[in-house]
């Protein structure tokens, strides 16, 4: 496959901020400050065209397209009679659910830090947001090639901000900002077409891992910052 017949959204990271599209918040979103905090923190650097950088810059345009395109028929990265996405194994679900909820809502389950059922897609991403202002994400391996592609990955950022969430039993969850770098890493699985747009993609990490991470001690649950509703 030569590089000129590729989609612009594996060939540059930014490719869909080009779109005109029906944007939330009826603006194209900033993403300045994520990209130079990306090439400040990589670990990785990955060569132009080759198959690494093609499986981050689609992800990279799937993750701007699933936040901020509030019409999924504008999503250039799925195949629009296809696309499913599943976390550790659980049920599948469709684009529809995932602009309902949220894309923090759709990878975390309900625990001990953070609900989905007390967050909606709006305050979902003050949550993250606020807390940490940029949250950079890069591809560490691929282990396999289309259809199937199979690689892992890593997703960090600086908590800046307190954390201010609700827990999975309504209470309100406060932890002080400790400045150091929040990471996870998981691997994920993704069938995609001959277009390269993603027609199937599971994902396994451990979503409570981050919030280890900002506890008072980091790795400690941080009971003492929880309050009712």
């Amino acid at each position: 496959m030569s590089t000129p017949s590729l989609p612009d959204y594996v060939l540059d990271p930014n490719a869909v901020l080009k779109d005109k599209a029906k944007w939330r918040h009826n603006r194209v979103p900033d993403y300045e400050r994520t990209r130079a905090d990306y090439e400040r923190t990589k670990k990785m650097n990955h060569e132009p065209g080759s198959l690494i950088s093609i499986v981050e810059n689609l992800v990279k345009n799937w993750e701007i397209e699933a936040s901020y395109k509030m019409d999924l028929k504008e999503w250039r990265t799925i195949d629009q009679d296809k696309y499913t996405f599943a976390v550790n194994g659980g049920p599948a679900t469709s684009g529809e659910y995932m602009l309902k909820v949220g894309t923090y809502n759709a990878v975390i389950a309900p625990n001990a830090y953070y609900s989905p059922e007390h967050s909606d897609f709006a305050s979902s991403h003050i949550t993250f947001k606020s807390m940490m202002p940029t949250f950079a994400w890069e591809v560490l391996e691929v282990y396999s090639g289309p259809p199937q592609v199979a690689f892992r990955w890593r997703h960090w950022g600086e908590m800046k901000n307190d954390y201010e969430g609700f827990n999975e039993k309504g209470e309100r969850v406060n932890i002080k900002a400790h400045g150091k770098v929040l990471e996870i890493q998981g691997v994920t699985v993704a069938v995609v077409n001959d277009k390269l747009q993603l027609q199937k993609v599971e994902t396994w990490y451990d979503p409570v891992d981050m919030f280890r991470q900002m506890g008072p001690s980091q790795g400690q649950c941080p009971l003492g910052f929880k309050t009712k509703l």
